[in-house]
């Protein structure tokens, strides 16, 4: 599969918003795109009028960035979503929130998606006694999450647990620091995704 192994920050400008795609570094001032809030490229700083497809496509693209997912997935999530009873947009959100890597985000366990992504694929967690490490992987209402023994003393989950407090955690999750585990009480609802996300546009586009 494909990955983009470019500067992630050049993807916060070119989606002209802070997708907080670099944990603790995005709520710095070393943050790329506060320097430089503008589109990366020589023509960047133009004004640029766009039309309804480039709307949509850039929508579908910020949403894609902000999960760090490919344009494959992203399409088989979106035909899921579009199965699912319900409203499509607010499924499609839900189920990119309950992925794995994105859980262990949310939980605190990690600075960002993508580190989550990393962790969850060497192994440092486990859902209800097993060990998962398909950062795809979707977690249900009741699943436990928790770090396994010989991760944590590990000083990158220790210093995004310490953050916690700033970050928060989310209604549909729950966190026991003491005990390095998270419980999903919930489902995600569309309240809970606070990023600016217009997610008709998404279904818009594919519906085309």
């Amino acid at each position: 599969m494909a990955r983009y192994t470019g500067s992630v920050c050049r993807q916060c400008r070119r989606e002209n918003m802070k997708l907080f795609l670099k944990g603790d570094r995005c709520f710095s001032d070393k943050c790329s795109y506060d320097r430089r809030g503008y589109p990366p490229g020589q023509h960047g700083q133009r004004r640029s009028k766009q039309s309804d497809y480039g709307m949509q496509l850039r929508e579908k693209q910020k949403v894609r960035r902000i999960y760090g997912i490919s344009e494959k997935q992203f399409r088989i999530t979106f035909k899921r979503a579009d199965r699912i009873k319900g409203i499509t947009g607010t499924n499609l959100l839900s189920l990119l929130e309950t992925r794995m890597d994105n859980t262990v985000f949310r939980l605190g366990f990690v600075n960002s998606r993508n580190q989550g992504r990393h962790f969850v694929r060497h192994n440092h967690f486990t859902v209800n006694g097993k060990k998962v490490n398909i950062p795809s992987y979707q977690v249900k209402k009741g699943d436990v999450i928790e770090l396994r023994e010989k991760s944590r003393k590990v000083q990158a989950i220790s210093d995004s647990l310490d953050a916690i407090v700033r970050r928060g955690v989310p209604s549909w999750l729950e966190i026991n620091k003491d005990t390095f585990k998270g419980q999903i009480v919930g489902i995600p609802t569309r309240e809970d995704i606070t990023l600016p996300i217009q997610e008709q546009l998404i279904v818009e586009l594919y519906s085309k």
